[in-house]
């Protein structure tokens, strides 16, 4: 195998798959490689259902040697450090790669050493995520008898920011039709459900209709899964407002001028996250640790034959496969314009993003939206009858189930712009 591409990019997920096969789409003959390490890719936003136990997790993964887009070369191995003035990315066993042009797709890595006691507690007992194992979720849900069940994420960005309320959701639901005594909490460090009104004011109802706790502010500090209490840290202003007249119900503790201790008979939680280990240590970055680059172009700020997209880019938006999608096309033309000695000019990726709300059994709303927070539904949604995607829908759900997985395994990740 070469050592030297045109065009060479760090990541077999989402957004590398799709930027390599769409890349070969226009020009068979370019030299692209993809640096990757893994055998098998997983398509995750299925793994909220299965946490509730209605989709089959083995269907979700599928070998990343089929999906490598024919005429690309699959390096399987770690990319350990990029050298932009070199142009050159050391890896872990194949030592270094050259590039004309370097696409950055790594995705981003689980971090669940910021929170104390999580690397401990995670998918063991009562604690669970569907980040990282969604079929223990399902197993801890199924089990559970009675009490405080606790949903929560954390003050990093994640990807999919709807996923740790989606399963809160689901739960509620389980708990609601099988009689299951259960005190449900949705605890979030940030101010609202959503940041979209349209979405922001369905999901209320749901939480209402589903007597569930929400807690805003509340930013999860550290796991004692011994006591089984978690410890959240109130970020709002009003100080003396972080314990309402819920705190009885749920069993709420003031500890310290803003910690708050709740017990918990069951936890879930998105663990913190950040940009891959070799991403950080690089020149690469914004002060975050994330991948600087211009948020319309995808060009690197510094760096200008470097594109960046996908979850680990400095992006102010929803970390999702939908925003890729809209995101690759304009890299793809962006090289091509460079390719053919031309300014990358493409300044079109305004932000969009969408998010599929589950909030029930067969029920779903689809949160669209871009940079501003404006709700920007997909016009085609008419053709499946859902006249208002901010409203629930079992149409919607079935979207979810079946039909965006076949989208995105025989569409997107063929090289199709859907």
């Amino acid at each position: 195998m070469k050592s030297n591409y045109q065009v060479l990019i760090i990541g077999a997920g989402t957004a590398g798959i799709m930027t390599a096969a769409q890349l070969l789409k226009k020009d068979p003959k370019l030299s692209v490689g993809i640096i990757d390490p893994k055998d098998t890719h997983y398509y995750q936003p299925a793994w909220t259902l299965v946490g509730a136990g209605t989709y089959d997790y083995d269907s979700t993964g599928k070998p990343i040697k089929e999906l490598i887009p024919k005429g690309a070369d699959w390096i399987q191995d770690y990319a350990q450090s990029i050298n932009a003035e070199q142009n050159t990315v050391s890896t872990k066993s194949n030592g270094d790669y050259t590039y004309e042009y370097l696409v950055v797709a790594p995705g981003l890595v689980m971090a669940p050493e910021l929170i104390e006691g999580l690397p401990e507690a995670l998918d063991k007992g009562v604690v669970c995520s569907n980040y990282t194992d969604p079929k223990h979720t399902w197993e801890v849900i199924k089990n559970f008898k009675s009490g405080n069940a606790i949903f929560t994420q954390p003050t990093t960005p994640i990807k999919c920011g709807g996923a740790p309320q989606k399963i809160a959701y689901l739960a509620a639901d389980y708990f609601k039709k099988n009689n299951i005594d259960a005190r449900v909490v949705f605890a979030t460090p940030g101010s609202v459900l959503f940041g979209v009104r349209e979405i922001r004011d369905t999901l209320t109802k749901v939480v209402e209709r589903y007597g569930m706790h929400f807690k805003p502010f509340y930013a999860p500090q550290k796991i004692d899964t011994k006591n089984k209490i978690i410890t959240f840290n109130y970020v709002g202003d009003d100080e003396n407002q972080c314990v309402t007249n819920e705190s009885k119900e749920i069993g709420e503790k003031i500890s310290g001028i803003t910690n708050i201790e709740v017990p918990f008979d069951m936890l879930h939680l998105a663990p913190p996250q950040a940009a891959p280990k070799f991403i950080k240590e690089s020149n690469l970055v914004n002060e975050e640790g994330w991948l600087d680059v211009n948020i319309n172009s995808l060009q690197h700020n510094t760096y200008p034959n470097i594109f960046g997209l996908g979850d680990v880019a400095a992006l102010p938006t929803a970390k999702t496969g939908a925003a890729i999608r809209k995101q690759v096309p304009v890299v793809v033309e962006n090289l091509f314009f460079m390719i053919n000695n031309k300014p990358a000019t493409n300044k079109s990726y305004k932000g969009y993003s969408s998010c599929p709300l589950v909030t029930g059994y067969g029920k779903m709303a689809l949160a669209e939206f871009d940079y501003e927070g404006n709700f920007t539904p997909d016009p085609k949604l008419k053709q499946m009858l859902v006249f208002n995607s901010a409203k629930e829908h079992w149409r919607l759900w079935m979207l979810k189930k079946y039909g965006l997985p076949y989208l995105y395994w025989n569409k997107m990740m063929r090289g199709e712009n859907v």
